[in-house]
């Protein structure tokens, strides 16, 4: 009977220290597996650098006219003179994604965006003379020059639409950020927008 009785203790021992064994060996492969998931993650997001998410290019002629009296005397012809500048511009959107802030929760697995950067819109001008004509009697000026080309540029930067292009550069910022977001799904992380900034129900 003692025997019986020292077989089951044994034998009850015996799958104890095997599910016990099993139990911790599970646990182990979990938290390395959750150590992994969480490097993999938060290195992707430390590799980002400040990127130009977009650019665009405008383009226009600006014609001015003067009209002046000769020699600035009443009652004496009047001439006229003009200039036909061509005006380029390019602005371009940027964010400095290391100023972004995810928070990785890897007890919950969720991937949150705490913080977007503002985008910063920059936007280049230049300005080209392509036609000129005025009379002996009636030249344009270095300050007339300096006038007409620095209007030409102000025009130029007032053709670009920056909320549109903001709402354009948010949704190529998206494009550019959907490797991580594609990554944390494909390693079960919910991706949580605090910001809502993005639509992710389409991840």
């Amino acid at each position: 009977m003692n025997y019986i009785k020292q077989i089951i203790g044994f034998t009850l021992g015996v799958i104890l220290t095997l599910l016990l064994v099993y139990f911790f060996r599970n646990i182990g492969k979990n938290d390395d597996q959750v150590s992994t998931d969480y490097y993999v993650l938060t290195n992707q997001i430390s590799k980002m650098n400040k990127m130009v998410v977009i650019e665009q290019d405008f383009s226009n002629l600006q014609k001015t006219k003067i009209t002046n009296q000769l020699f600035g005397i009443k009652g004496l012809p009047s001439s006229e003179k003009e200039i036909v500048i061509f005006t380029k511009a390019k602005a371009q959107v940027t964010y400095d994604l290391k100023k972004m802030k995810i928070e990785v929760d890897s007890t919950d697995k969720k991937l949150i965006i705490k913080e977007i950067p503002n985008a910063d819109i920059k936007i280049f001008t230049d300005a080209e003379i392509t036609s000129l004509d005025d009379s002996f009697f009636d030249r344009f000026s270095e300050e007339d020059f300096k006038r007409i080309t620095n209007n030409a540029r102000k025009n130029a930067e007032k053709t670009v639409d920056q909320t549109k292009l903001r709402n354009e550069g948010r949704k190529q910022l998206l494009q550019n950020l959907n490797d991580i977001f594609v990554l944390a799904k494909a390693l079960k992380y919910e991706v949580v927008d605090d910001t809502n900034t993005f639509d992710l129900s389409k991840l």
